[in-house]
């Protein structure tokens, strides 16, 4: 997923001002749910035992192309509020340098309420996508002398 916004600081300001709009979060769950429906096509053949993202409860998929210059994740999940996590963690990280994604903090899930409102199993979940994408961009970093 190529990021719209041109850092994942001004990324995440979006995400905080699209939530802001919403009064409760029934409306912020359902705009979770549509934002999981704009992921893009995930091939089916990389929906592989290889490919899936461990320590989530629901089916996660995904999948890093790239080098240090600009990392691109895929993803998908068979759940739709997974789905909405994965297109925002894509919207903040992908199409990033390693250096970029390593120097952000995931600041968005508490700007937007979103670390009270999920349940333990889909913060496990999410932390473990953040995580896969933090030890991507670690193992592209030129190696230090």
């Amino acid at each position: 997923m190529r990021p719209t916004e041109a850092s994942a600081a001004l990324a995440q300001a979006a995400i905080a001002d699209e939530f802001a709009f919403f009064g409760d979060w029934s409306e912020r769950y359902q705009y979770l749910i549509d934002l999981g429906r704009k992921l893009p096509p995930f091939p089916e053949e990389w929906k592989s035992e290889a490919n899936r993202l461990h320590g989530c409860q629901s089916m996660v998929w995904i999948v890093a192309e790239g080098n240090a210059d600009a990392l691109e994740f895929h993803a998908i999940s068979d759940s739709t509020i997974v789905s909405g996590l994965i297109y925002l963690a894509l919207r903040v990280y992908s199409g990033r340098s390693a250096a970029e994604i390593l120097a952000t903090t995931p600041d968005y899930i508490a700007g937007i309420g979103l670390a009270k409102h999920l349940s333990p199993t889909r913060s496990n979940g999410l932390a473990s996508l953040l995580a896969f994408i933090q030890d991507t961009a670690r193992r592209h970093l030129p190696a230090q002398e």
